[in-house]
């Protein structure tokens, strides 16, 4: 067996049998990362309709649920217990479709038994959710086709899973053009050490296998993703002792980010861009990141990638866009990401999590 596959296993113990539910989790994580604004009302409305059972075995560390998703194909990378996707389904509507990828056996069957629940709780003549049993690394094999969604979630997955980049590069893929991985996640002040990576509870809890913030950046790039926008963030408060004197000086936050598929060779241009209004529950104020704020009417100068990445995605028809003659010029400095450090946002936010899902007391 290879490190992947063993480090597969252990995760699905520890979450299929193991943790019957948020609570048995050994670290405090939050349950929502704190916004820029309010949580609209449509996704909290939408999460209180999840049935209870699904909800009590939600292992997220955040609120991966970006506007305007009707009539989206969704797709979400370690499903779980559903909790997210059936929200999703209500989010997206008849006309749209969700499918829940995970590796999990115990979970995927425990999230079919309510897909009736929901299409009744919702009013939808027919399902419009699938959970499908397979690996984020693997895609095409869990018959995810590629150039076939419109947007991909993921709520605090990644820091379970060895292979990163092989994630990445399946969720660009079964991306189509214009669309956009949205997903919250753990992140480590600094590169993890060896030896926590190959402790099975740091693994399981998401601590051993965090992705140091900066290297997600240089990541995105690689696989063909834009440069991510980092929407929120919270601290991550460590309260049982043993695991935190593991950790040593590394911290933790849940940081959300949006990364997107835009098409190759683009020539960027900045642009001066103005919202019209028109996404639903954001008719003054379109908040699209954390660096982003977009006010109805009210021009706003872009760099070139932010310009292409409105221009090609589901957005497109919320703005009007002045593309400005020139291309971009390229500096000849490295870019500088300090806007994109999840602990430099929770801090400004004062978002620090005292209880979530997966952590304990």
């Amino acid at each position: 067996m290879s490190a992947c596959e063993d480090v597969r296993e252990n995760v699905k113990k520890y979450y299929g049998s193991r943790l019957e539910s948020s609570g048995d989790l050994q670290t405090s994580v939050a349950s929502c990362n704190l916004s820029c604004r309010p949580v609209p009302r449509s996704v909290t409305d939408a999460l209180s309709l999840v049935h209870p059972e699904v909800t009590k075995r939600f292992f997220g560390c955040g609120l991966p649920f970006p506007a305007k998703l009707e009539g989206c194909r969704v797709l979400d990378l370690g499903s779980g217990s559903g909790r997210d996707c059936y929200a999703f389904s209500k989010l997206v509507g008849p006309s749209g479709h969700v499918t829940g990828v995970d590796m999990t056996e115990e979970l995927i069957t425990a999230s079919r038994q309510y897909i009736e629940y929901h299409q009744k709780k919702f009013g939808h003549e027919k399902p419009n959710i699938t959970f499908v049993q397979g690996y984020m690394e693997k895609l095409n094999e869990a018959g995810v086709q590629s150039d076939s969604m419109d947007v991909v979630l993921s709520n605090c997955v990644l820091c379970l899973c060895p292979d990163k980049r092989a994630v990445l590069q399946q969720a660009y893929n079964v991306l189509k053009e214009g669309g956009e991985m949205y997903y919250s996640d753990m992140y480590a002040s600094k590169v993890v050490p060896d030896h926590m990576k190959e402790d099975a509870v740091l693994w399981g809890e998401g601590m051993g296998g965090s992705l140091f913030w900066q290297d997600l950046i240089s990541l995105a790039h690689s696989v063909g993703f834009s440069t991510p926008c980092l929407v929120s963030a919270s601290q991550i408060a460590i309260y049982n002792c043993e695991l935190k004197a593991k950790a040593g000086d590394i911290s933790y936050a849940s940081g959300t980010y949006r990364l997107f598929k835009l098409p190759k060779g683009s020539v960027l241009s900045e642009a001066t861009v103005t919202y019209r209004g028109t996404v639903a529950e954001f008719p003054d104020q379109l908040d699209f990141d954390s660096s982003h704020c977009f006010k109805k009417d009210v021009a706003v100068e872009v760099n070139g990638e932010m310009a292409e990445i409105l221009q090609r995605s589901r957005f497109f028809s919320d703005f009007k866009i002045q593309i400005s003659d020139q291309p971009e010029s390229s500096s000849a400095s490295t870019p500088q990401y300090c806007h994109l450090n999840p602990f430099l946002l929770a801090d400004k936010l004062g978002s620090s999590v005292t209880q979530c899902s997966k952590t304990s007391k």
